[in-house]
């Protein structure tokens, strides 16, 4: 990646993560890397180019601390699920936190044709199959629908953690997690269906 390249993509992806993907134009993305309107549409031809760039470097992110997460777990299926919920918590009491910049982007996208918007499912997609994978690895036996449940408590804390206090969304986050992983795994007593 060339060095102006570089500031383009840092420039707009702090811009458009901290005050959102409409309300940030080109001007001030170049005005702020300090590169001329040309190196920029060098780089990025349109906005939208631009837009799925700042989505595909989060994706790129996301994807190192998921592998990373479970990597530290030393193989233990369970530790790694636990791990990457972690991750996710982490996140959410960081620093200028302002939610998950892919629920974010569809929101303001929400035509399910623009490049925004399957950058978006590309990355959720993606991100489902990956805890999907975790927690069959776990012995989970409906692995689908517990992955769905994992990826709704984390969407409900991305967007619950930047408006009030952080730390009992992460709590409640985690405990759920850990619920997940009791109760789809827990033996079903005599004459008592599991639901799947």
């Amino acid at each position: 990646m060339s060095e102006a390249r570089g500031r383009l993509l840092a420039s707009a992806s702090r811009l458009f993560y901290t005050e959102g993907l409409h309300s940030v134009g080109i001007d001030r993305v170049i005005a702020d890397a300090g590169v001329t309107r040309a190196t920029l549409y060098r780089h990025f031809p349109s906005k939208d180019d631009l837009l799925v760039a700042y989505l595909t470097e989060a994706d790129a992110l996301i994807r190192t601390q998921v592998e990373s997460a479970r990597n530290a777990a030393g193989g233990s299926p369970r530790e790694a699920v636990l791990a990457v919920a972690a991750t996710i918590a982490d996140g959410i009491r960081s620093p200028g936190f302002r939610g998950c910049a892919f629920l974010n982007a569809a929101a303001e996208y929400p035509d399910p044709g623009h490049p925004v918007h399957q950058a978006v499912l590309a990355h959720r997609q993606w991100f489902l199959d990956t805890v999907t994978e975790l927690l069959a690895a776990t012995g989970e036996t409906a692995p689908g629908p517990a992955a769905q449940h994992f990826v709704m408590l984390r969407d409900g804390a991305m967007a619950a953690g930047c408006l009030t206090d952080p730390v009992p969304i992460c709590a409640t986050f985690l405990r759920g997690v850990e619920g997940i992983l009791r109760y789809r795994n827990a033996p079903v007593a005599a004459g008592v269906k599991r639901r799947k």
